[in-house]
């Protein structure tokens, strides 16, 4: 059993990977005053980032949790989300409405990943 960490802190680490299955931390926006669709593309380009660093695509997804602030933002998140996956590789996805960790983030996902072979 294989467990590779990636930037570690105290908390948490960014990445995680076990055997061939990537986790990703939850991703937020890199800025938080712009609007949903904004925050939705900065961070789906984050996941972007992070699953390259892994070694992996978003044709690899597995998994995705979006956590959303507000349901009225639900639309306007799933454009930017829809134009992001490619097609036919759709992974299980919950979205669920939720408090954040700052009262301007309007959107965060949490990703499962397999290993590009």
């Amino acid at each position: 059993m294989s467990i590779t960490r990636m930037e570690t802190k105290q908390r948490m680490s960014r990445i995680v990977i076990h055997n061939d299955t990537i986790y990703l931390c939850g991703q937020v926006a890199a800025d938080a005053n712009a609007g949903i669709k904004e925050q939705t593309q900065t961070m789906l380009d984050k996941v972007d980032a992070l699953l390259e660093q892994a070694g992996s695509d978003r044709e690899h997804i597995l998994s995705a949790t979006v956590y959303i602030r507000d349901m009225k933002d639900f639309a306007a998140m799933n454009e930017v989300w829809d134009a992001w996956v490619p097609e036919g590789h759709a992974p299980a996805r919950a979205c669920v409405e939720a408090r954040m960790a700052r009262p301007e983030l309007l959107v965060e996902v949490s990703v499962i990943a397999a290993l590009k072979k």
